[in-house]
């Protein structure tokens, strides 16, 4: 069986998600869907509107594909205090996450595995652990949870 939560497998016979304690009740597996994506916003060079258009879609569509995790390359930006595509994305995130429509956010500079928040986000999601920018503090990234 397929956790609804978090998407990992479940022994048959088991009630609760071993990874993240979610109640697993139900007869029949589920199809394993995608579990993560990556998404580039700052593909093309677009204006910040053009970005968040871009990211609404793609959340949209990674709800549909049941996707768990939706990893978005927003670029830093060349002056090295932040792009506007981060910055209003920041903000589109805090306020969807407000509003429940996604489950968390971490940024890149703060998605590592060695703290006890990086080990439970690993149980929780161990397919993270093979992600290409864990543990580097990649601040052009955010890691967004469905």
């Amino acid at each position: 069986m397929i956790c609804p939560v978090c998407g990992n497998e479940v022994e048959p016979g088991h009630t609760s998600c071993p990874f993240c304690g979610s109640p697993c009740t139900g007869g029949s597996p589920q199809q394993r869907g995608v579990l993560h994506r990556q998404v580039n916003l700052e593909r093309g060079k677009p204006l910040v509107e053009q970005a968040l258009k871009r990211f609404e879609s793609e959340l949209f569509t990674s709800r549909s594909l049941g996707c768990k995790v939706l990893t978005l390359i927003h670029g830093y930006g060349s002056s090295g205090q932040g792009g506007a595509i981060k910055e209003a994305l920041k903000e589109q995130l805090a306020y969807l996450k407000h509003q429940g429509t996604i489950r968390n956010v971490i940024a890149g500079e703060q998605f590592e595995g060695r703290s006890g928040r990086g080990r439970q986000l690993l149980r929780q999601y161990p397919f993270l652990a093979q992600h290409r920018d864990l543990n580097r503090a990649n601040p052009g990234i955010t890691l967004v949870f469905l």
